[in-house]
C-alpha cells in the first residue's frame, strides 16, 4: 500500500510519519484490497486535525478527527477508518457460496 502523509500548517516529523505507518498497517491487516492512502495532519493552535482518503477495490473511504493531541486525533481516525474497512470488506464476501440463486438451492422433487 502506498501511504502519502502531508501537513498543512506543520512539518511533519519522521516521529509522526513512523506513529501513522505503524498504525495503517492495521488497516492493511483488515483489508488487503487497499492500493493508495492519503493521510493529511493539520494542526491549528488549539486543535489538531486528522484525515485520510483510502482508495481500496470498488471503493474510496473518508475519515476525519480532532483532538488536542496529534496523536490523540491519529488514534480516533484509525478507528473511524477501520470500522469503514471492516463494514466494506463485510459487503465484498460472496453471498452466493451456497449454491447460487434461491430457486437453485431449494429445488422441488
Amino acid at each position: 500500500m502506498q501511504i502519502t502523509i502531508s501537513g498543512q500548517h506543520m512539518d511533519v516529523t519522521p516521529a509522526l510519519r513512523e506513529y501513522v505507518n505503524s498504525k495503517m498497517e492495521r488497516i492493511e491487516r483488515h483489508f488487503d484490497h487497499v492500493s493508495r492512502s492519503n493521510v493529511v495532519l493539520n494542526a491549528e493552535t488549539t486543535r489538531h486535525c486528522a484525515e485520510v482518503t483510502v482508495s481500496t477495490k470498488g471503493a474510496t473511504l473518508h475519515a476525519n478527527a480532532e483532538a488536542d493531541d496529534m496523536y490523540a486525533a491519529i488514534d480516533a481516525m484509525i478507528d473511524k477508518l477501520d470500522n469503514q474497512v471492516r463494514k466494506q470488506k463485510g459487503k465484498s464476501t460472496d453471498h452466493h457460496k451456497n449454491g447460487g440463486a434461491l430457486k437453485d438451492q431449494f429445488a422441488t422433487s
